[in-house]
């Protein structure tokens, strides 16, 4: 049982994702998130502003989250190393915490200041990695884009049971990111053509 005087934002943040992991961020109301806290739910109005509040501080954590997770996969690799370790942090972090992950893609408010920082964090990190491909600044953007496409639209589709069949997914996921990257190498050389 969480005391009064313990309650504090991470608390209440770390027992919402656990609410919204396990049951949906749907499923999250004021009322709820204060029996999982032991607390009346009038005490949550000490920390945010209504169920809308709480939803946009998960959206913040969840993006810090993801950025921490992300984070140590990319230390020591480089290039192709990187971008697969990346691939993988950013899916196991999807399906960990599918739903945090959620509410990083359902934003109340996209103009936080502290919500722009923990996306920036992310994009710099990918963007930093991908510097070793000597791409240009542009197809560096596309490409940002591209991967985040395809990691979001897998993690989406395991997280609702879009893929069926018996076959290997992990297997698939792998064969996916090394066909990205084949893409890349292919920018790169035609890069260097016109260079």
């Amino acid at each position: 049982m969480v005391s009064r005087t313990k309650l504090d934002r991470t608390i209440i943040l770390e027992k919402a994702t656990e609410f919204i992991d396990l049951h949906g961020l749907d499923q999250l109301s004021l009322n709820l998130l204060a029996q999982e806290l032991h607390i009346k739910p009038p005490s949550l109005y000490n920390h945010f502003d209504g169920l809308q509040g709480v939803k946009q501080e998960l959206a913040i954590y969840g993006t810090e989250q993801l950025y921490v997770n992300m984070l140590p996969a990319a230390i020591g690799r480089t290039g192709d190393e990187a971008v697969r370790a990346l691939s993988r942090a950013y899916i196991d972090f999807a399906k960990i915490h599918p739903g945090l992950y959620d509410a990083t893609n359902r934003i109340p408010d996209s103009t936080d200041k502290k919500l722009q920082d923990a996306q920036n964090a992310i994009l710099n990190l990918v963007v930093q990695v991908l510097q070793d491909y000597q791409l240009e600044e542009d197809m560096i953007v596309h490409i940002v884009r591209g991967l985040r496409s395809i990691l979001h639209g897998f993690s989406s589709l395991d997280r609702t049971g879009g893929f069926q069949m018996s076959v290997n997914l992990e297997s698939s996921f792998s064969i996916l990111i090394d066909t990205f990257i084949e893409g890349i190498h292919s920018m790169v050389q035609k890069q260097g053509r016109s260079d």
